[in-house]
Formats: structure tokens, C-alpha cells, sequence
């Protein structure tokens, strides 16, 4: 748990916009392997669900993972109106018999508006001037409406679930995942996908890192 967030971290102050919140795996699983994984990205745009299903589907066939992108599999239809229990069964059901191992499910499930200010405020603690000049420094947070940038942090979550025979879909896995003020929405997709293959490595799910070279490091 230690090492995924240390390597988060770092991977968020190079510049993403994505920051891994927390990382949940199941205590009963050391290992998992899937073979064939459904993509479920839940939004009711659908340019930004092709593209990230398609974006993380290629990862997976990059790892000799077969993806299937939801998009593919549940028709207009199917995503239009409610889904009642019983329903959903029998859709697991269904990929339980096309050889399907497992469900990687995104999802938005919240967001909230924060602010920051636009001036570095550095120099207070090593300011000793006269009330005059600090004043006039900082009266602009009076009238200048942009003196604070407001920004949106989407909060959201991917769940893996285990499909196994005789079990209910147990869920192995869960990063909750911050998206920051979100602006180009590609390099935002690549980012997310970026971090959660890199959680699903660091915890030998599904993904395995590629083992150094004991001479070179490499």
C-alpha cells in the first residue's frame, strides 16, 4: 500500500492530472490473472466513454490481455434505461459463458469546486516592509475577480470484479482516483489509464511489471 501511493505521488507531481486517493485490494488474493476482461467506463457521453475504453483496451492487448470495450457489448439500448437486479444477473451470466474473467468498471462519483490563489503568497513569511507596500502588493484582492483560480476535481473509482463459476462477482480491486480541473480531455484519459495500470502492476493484478536486469538495473 506504502509503495503505490509513494509511486503515485511522484507520478502526480510529474505534471498528470491524476492522483491516486486511495488503492483497496482484496486480503484473500496475492495473485489474480484475467484473460478476458470487459471495459465498463460509465458516462453518458459517449466520445469520452470510446475513447477511454478504447485507450485502456489497447493497454490490455499490449499485455496479451483480450479487452472487450462495453461499448461493443451493451447496445443503445441497454445503457437508455434502468437495469433492474435481475437483469444484470443474467448479463453476467451471459459473459460468464463468452469466457469473460473479470469486470474493470470507472466511474465519476462525485466532484466539488476549490480555489487557489493565482499570486505566489511565498513572501509573507520573509516580508518585513512597510504597511504601505504590502498594501499596495495586495489590494487587488478587492476588486480583481480573477485573483483566485477556481478549479473542479472529479472524484472517481475502478472497481475490479472477478467473474468466477459458483461466486458472486467479488470485487478484487478498487482505486479511488481525483481528476484534476480536467481540460484536455485526452491527456486527461491517458493519464487515468497511465495510473491505474500502474496500480494494477504494483499489485500483481492482472498486469505484472517486467523484471529488471540484475547487472544493468534496467
Amino acid at each position: 500500500m506504502k509503495k503505490i501511493l509513494i509511486l503515485s505521488a511522484l507520478f502526480f507531481v510529474g505534471c498528470s492530472t491524476t492522483q491516486l486517493v486511495s488503492n483497496w485490494k482484496n486480503p484473500d488474493i496475492v495473485l489474480f490473472d484475467a484473460y478476458k476482461v470487459l471495459i465498463v467506463g460509465m458516462t453518458q457521453n459517449e466520445e469520452a466513454r470510446e475513447n477511454f475504453e478504447t485507450k485502456l483496451r489497447k493497454e490490455f492487448k499490449k499485455r496479451g490481455v483480450v479487452a472487450v470495450r462495453s461499448i461493443d457489448l451493451f447496445d443503445v439500448e441497454f445503457t437508455s434505461s434502468e437495469k433492474s437486479e435481475e437483469e444484470l444477473s443474467e448479463v453476467e451470466h451471459q459473459l460468464l459463458d463468452k469466457g469473460f474473467d473479470a469486470i474493470l468498471f470507472t466511474k465519476i462519483v462525485g466532484s466539488e469546486n476549490r480555489q487557489s490563489f493565482r499570486k505566489k503568497m511565498s513572501q509573507l513569511d520573509t516580508y518585513y516592509g512597510k504597511f504601505k507596500d504590502d498594501y499596495l502588493s495586495y489590494q487587488d484582492i478587492y476588486y480583481e475577480t480573477d485573483y483566485y483560480d477556481e478549479f473542479t476535481i472529479y472524484h472517481a473509482e475502478t472497481s475490479l470484479y472477478c467473474i468466477c463459476v459458483d461466486k458472486e462477482r467479488e470485487l478484487i480491486w478498487r482505486g479511488a482516483i481525483d481528476i484534476m480541473d480536467p481540460v484536455n480531455i485526452d491527456k486527461t484519459v491517458e493519464d487515468y489509464i497511465k495510473l491505474v495500470v500502474l496500480a494494477l502492476e504494483e499489485q500483481d493484478i492482472i498486469f505484472r511489471k517486467e523484471p529488471k536486469n540484475e547487472i544493468t538495473g534496467i
